[in-house]
């Protein structure tokens, strides 16, 4: 292990937890704080020099978050095929349906999932997805299909628990407050809800990759398409261009080329019109 090395590794050793908490420990020693910041100057510097080089190295290790159903399914075969054929990269990835910043967690890359909120980042679109209204056809059948929304005032409505997952928002609709949803089931994990909806227990809104599967299967119907909301984007989110490694960049490109091409990621959302 060569000296760069080193000081990366203990610039990633001291980013590793909050970078707040890190700076008020390192305060307490102004070497310490002195040999972080010349350490990551010099790491950043190396980095900025040889981004643009045919043979940049691609090493190091990547932190990359995605949503925990999408990052099971798509993100994690992806990553694998990376470190295949990267040998020199390691990497850390963390599954959560929260939008952790990635500043204070030291995340390199994040997948998200809806219109993003801080234009400093630097995003790469790789698709869209839907919210969709679906139940089984047993479902169904036991209650009647509804055609409309305020159909669902007599309907069992499997809900989240998270704020923007306790009420349904419909496009097309007139003004006023949306209708009542009734249901006894709430949970804050999506695969509960959509297991509770095979399972016919009731109307679940779930994002469109979420249940691909169960659609093309017709364990799952489709409804209340007239009144979807518009697509929600897909992108690939970095902390910006300046003092960017080869090695995000070259996972940046990989992954890309790879999420485009999947079907659940096309305008339509990957379902059945």
């Amino acid at each position: 292990m060569d000296r760069l090395d080193e000081l990366a590794i203990f610039v990633r050793i001291v980013e590793e937890g909050s970078l707040a908490r890190a700076a008020a420990r390192l305060r307490r020693s102004e070497a310490g704080r002195a040999l972080y910041d010349r350490a990551r100057t010099l790491v950043a510097d190396y980095e900025t020099a040889t981004a643009g080089a045919p043979d940049a190295p691609v090493r190091g290790l990547l932190r990359i978050t995605a949503p925990v159903q999408f990052g099971r399914r798509h993100v994690a075969p992806i990553v694998a095929r990376f470190l295949d054929a990267h040998d020199g990269v390691e990497v850390e990835l963390l599954l959560g349906d929260r939008n952790i910043d990635l500043i204070e967690e030291g995340i390199d890359i994040a997948l998200r999932i809806g219109p993003l909120a801080d234009s400093a980042l630097s995003a790469r679109l790789v698709g869209h997805v839907r919210r969709l209204w679906v139940a089984s056809p047993a479902y169904l059948k036991r209650r009647g299909t509804p055609r409309t929304p305020a159909d669902l005032t007599h309907h069992e409505a499997l809900l989240g628990t998270l704020r923007g997952n306790t009420e349904w928002q419909f496009a097309g609709a007139r003004r006023g407050a949306p209708p009542r949803l009734n249901g006894r089931l709430r949970a804050d994990d999506v695969e509960t809800r959509l297991r509770a909806a095979r399972e016919g227990r009731g109307i679940a809104q779930l994002l469109s990759y979420q249940v691909a599967d169960e659609l093309a299967a017709g364990k799952l119907v489709r409804l209340l398409q007239a009144w979807e909301r518009p697509p929600l984007p897909v992108h690939l989110v970095t902390k910006g261009r300046a003092h960017r490694a080869p090695k995000i960049d070259a996972f940046l490109d990989f992954a890309a080329r790879r999420l485009v091409a999947l079907p659940v990621l096309s305008e339509a959302g990957g379902v059945p019109a």
